[in-house]
């Protein structure tokens, strides 16, 4: 039984060790996991980019709105300077006007080429995602013809190998002797118990027929 148990011992130590060895060597697998955990990172990143671009698209919209209808207020305005004959008003209202024009057609300009550039980067971004579920889904088809692989040599190890075959069976066979002496020792110790009942019932069965006939004796 102890011999069992040290091959036992034996045959995991050893398989520990291959798995340490098998980790060190990096796997093409381990290195494809490694290279698609960047990936993901780097789609991430660009993932934030539109977040910030988009943010700089809401921004440019609010100002270009707002010099928009500053610009249109600054018109009316000197329009109506322009009526009641109030010079100076008219001139500021007209100078207003022109520059809050020119912001905001400087800012729609800049609007359009923002709305441009987001969608562009939407557009990448998108098939940055698609292409990175592609190869995970990729990566999962290989490990699973890595997986399968190595089962198989696995069983071709155990099924062909001579010496596993023989190590079966020399851990069958120390089970079986086992079991045997253990079986022994089980009748043996039942017999013994038995005997040794047998044996008393008889000593008290003997012992009334000697009191019995004492008695008819004295009779």
């Amino acid at each position: 039984m102890a011999n069992l148990l040290t091959k036992i011992k034996d045959l995991i130590i050893a398989d520990l060790n291959e798995t340490r060895q098998h980790k060190d060597k990096q796997s093409p697998i381990a290195l494809l996991n490694q290279y698609l955990h960047e990936c993901e990172q780097e789609t991430e990143k660009v993932g934030k980019l539109v977040e910030r671009q988009a943010s700089l698209k809401e921004e440019f919209t609010r100002e270009y709105l707002q010099a928009t209808e500053r610009a249109e207020k600054r018109k009316y305005q000197a329009e109506i300077a322009s009526i009641a004959d109030e010079t100076e008003l008219y001139q500021f209202a007209s100078a207003e006007h022109q520059q809050y024009a020119e912001r905001a057609e400087r800012l729609k300009t800049s609007l359009a080429q923002v709305t441009e550039q987001l969608s562009e980067l939407e557009r990448k971004h998108d098939e940055m995602k698609h292409k990175l579920k592609d190869m995970n889904l990729r990566r999962m088809e290989l490990m699973g013809r890595e997986n399968v692989t190595r089962a198989n040599l696995k069983i071709n190890q155990v099924s062909e190998s001579s010496s596993y075959s023989d190590q079966f069976s020399s851990k069958f066979k120390d089970i079986e002797n086992y079991l045997e002496r253990l079986e022994q020792k089980v009748n043996q110790s039942f017999l013994h118990s038995t005997i040794d009942a047998r044996m008393e019932q008889l000593e008290k069965e003997m012992g009334k027929q000697e009191d019995t006939s004492v008695k008819l004796t004295k009779e």
